[in-house]
């Protein structure tokens, strides 16, 4: 790999400390700090998402938070777009970054050229799909449509998953070819970048303790209540950002169908879920070196890492 810009990423599962660990970072070497959480890019959607308040930023630089209403859908090509663009630009204003945030989607669309089926959007197709979508059993109706045309990509996709089961629609219907059987990913790097990537880990009764507590947390600091707000000023729960973990958990308590705790307790099941499946992606990645932030020496071992 030839030289470029030196992209220094702290990742892991959720909860696990990543945010205290960055801005500690950050601050002692000068750096700015890129977000790569794919919620905490919504504006007003701060409990649910853990988003770090000004006093937590510690006067480190935050980029990429709030940059998108609740409404917008945001792609991870999106993210890649801009998160590159803003690397650079930072880089020739002679700022260093460090990347923190645990959606590893993003992370790998950074790190490989994607080319998402190298088929541009068809708004008035989405639009449609999505008017679709939003009618009763609508969203079933579309899953059965994929099923017939691209059944592999169907079958990895959840009723609920509206976007990805529209944007599989839309490429069949731009190339006449399944989703799943084109070139999603290029294996070969982006070589403007030069990847330093260090991952927090720890003993999973100890991580699953740490979720636990963090739910317990957002629902005392009013999560209910955030997303009740969100709903009354006419976001829909439909929306791709109302689809998060805590979101889409607290809209059927909201409508009286089931309690609060119960709402609390599929947040933890799902939430520890999560971290599993973050890990298992990271593991993908053959950059990552982890530092097992529940024993001594963590701090050191980030530090040497990320340096």
């Amino acid at each position: 790999m030839t030289d470029g810009i030196v992209c220094r990423v702290l990742t892991g599962p959720t909860a696990s400390g990543k945010s205290d660990l960055s801005v500690r970072l950050a601050a002692e070497n000068g750096w700015d700090i890129i977000s790569m959480d794919s919620m905490q890019i919504y504006r007003r959607m701060n409990i649910g998402t853990a988003k770090p308040t000004i006093r937590e930023m510690g006067g480190v630089r935050h980029y990429m938070i709030d940059i998108c209403d609740p409404s917008d859908p945001y792609s991870v090509a999106q993210y890649r777009d801009d998160a590159e663009k803003l690397i650079v630009l930072l880089h020739e204003q002679g700022h260093e970054v460090l990347i923190t945030g645990g959606t590893t989607l993003y992370l790998q669309a950074m790190i490989r050229q994607m080319t998402m089926g190298n088929v541009p959007a068809d708004a008035a197709l989405r639009e449609k799909l999505n008017r679709q979508a939003s009618e009763p059993e609508g969203r079933k109706q579309l899953l059965e449509r994929l099923k017939e045309i691209d059944p592999i990509t169907a079958a990895r996709l959840h009723v609920n998953d509206v976007r990805r089961i529209i944007r599989a629609i839309e490429v069949w219907e731009s190339t006449g070819k399944p989703f799943s059987s084109q070139q999603e990913r290029s294996m070969e790097y982006d070589r403007r970048f030069v990847w330093k990537i260090a991952s927090t880990r720890m003993e999973r009764a100890m991580l699953y303790d740490r979720i636990n507590l963090r739910v317990t947390g957002m629902i005392k600091a009013g999560l209910k209540d955030e997303v009740a707000s969100l709903i009354e000023d006419g976001i829909s729960p439909e929306a791709q950002s109302m689809n998060g973990i805590g979101y889409k958990e607290m809209i059927p308590c909201i409508y009286g169908e089931y309690s609060l705790e119960e709402a609390a307790e599929r947040i933890r099941t799902n939430t520890r879920h999560y971290a599993k499946r973050q890990m298992t992606f990271l593991r993908r990645i053959d950059q990552v070196a982890y530092v097992d932030t529940d024993r001594a020496g963590a701090w050191d071992k980030i530090r040497q890492t990320l340096v």
